[in-house]
């Protein structure tokens, strides 16, 4: 299966989101740093939770962070499982680290991207606030500060739920 069998859970019942071609793939990560990023497994668990897991699926590379209830998820993923993750991904969630930024870019997508926040645990400062807005300004990638403008821009990435209207690409 190309290595993507080494990303799937081992218990058929736990497979059936993640193999179900009915639907785009949402693959969401938060990195490798040990500061958790909870924040971004509760958005995703409310996303899916208004409607999202009707319209996509999702697989989260936590890291350090809280696991998501309503999401596949492992801790941490090889950089061939990483590559044929975003590969597969109609949509990429991930946070402000310049490295999953490019990967993204390198494969022709335009992620949208949380920032980890110093105030809430997530980081040792705010240098992914920084880096993300001068990116943003240029169109790179869509810029989800708050959990409202993380639910618009993925709803409408994938064009559900009246989804906000993105952001331009410069």
């Amino acid at each position: 299966m190309g290595g993507a069998a080494q990303v799937l859970p081992r218990r058929a019942r736990d497979r059936r989101a993640v193999l179900s071609a009915q639907l785009p793939l949402v693959f969401v990560t938060v990195g490798t740093d040990y500061h958790p990023f909870d924040r971004m497994s509760r958005f995703i668990d409310g996303w899916r939770e208004s409607g999202g897991s009707e319209v996509a699926r999702c697989f989260v590379q936590t890291g350090t962070s809280a696991v998501p209830k309503l999401a596949e998820h492992r801790q941490y993923l090889g950089h061939e499982e990483m590559d044929a993750m975003v590969r597969e991904a109609a949509v990429v969630v991930c946070h402000g680290g310049p490295g999953t930024i490019m990967l993204a870019a390198t494969m022709g997508k335009r992620p949208i991207v949380v920032p980890r926040r110093k105030a809430a645990g997530e980081h040792v400062d705010d240098h992914q606030h920084a880096f993300t807005r001068r990116i943003a300004a240029d169109g790179a990638i869509i810029l989800a500060e708050s959990e409202s403008d993380f639910r618009g821009y993925l709803s409408g990435v994938l064009h559900t739920n009246g989804g906000e209207p993105l952001p331009p690409r410069l």
